[in-house]
């Protein structure tokens, strides 16, 4: 069973940054690609960045400039460098993984909350 442990969420001041972590515990597989999703409440869950094993990096239009995904060399762990953080932020992050079979797995999400 695979599970994905996301940290570093919290409550900041708009301006401030906050880094996001997310490690995958369990049987481990080599994912192929490894993302951070946001859900505001009521809203649909939204792409914010995605890595692939060859460091493809994409990023949804919100987070361009000011956020920055990266993996650890094991490739098993996914972090989100968030910058400049603005109120419309405020969101439920998930970390994503999905294996060679494209099958995805999901972190049970953490809440940013940035206040103006």
């Amino acid at each position: 069973q695979v599970q994905l442990v996301e940290s570093g969420g919290g409550l900041v001041q708009a301006g401030e940054s906050l880094r996001l972590s997310c490690e995958a515990s369990g049987i481990i597989v080599r994912f192929n690609v490894m993302a951070w999703y946001r859900q505001v409440s009521g809203g649909s869950r939204d792409l914010v960045a995605s890595m692939n094993r060859n460091g493809e990096v994409k990023y949804g239009d919100f987070g361009r400039g000011r956020f920055t995904i990266s993996r650890d060399a094991d490739q098993n762990r996914v972090h989100l460098q968030m910058n400049n953080l603005r109120s419309e932020d405020t969101a439920v992050y998930y970390c994503n993984a999905e294996n060679d079979y494209r099958y995805a797995y999901w972190g049970q999400g953490m809440q940013v909350t940035v206040s103006s």
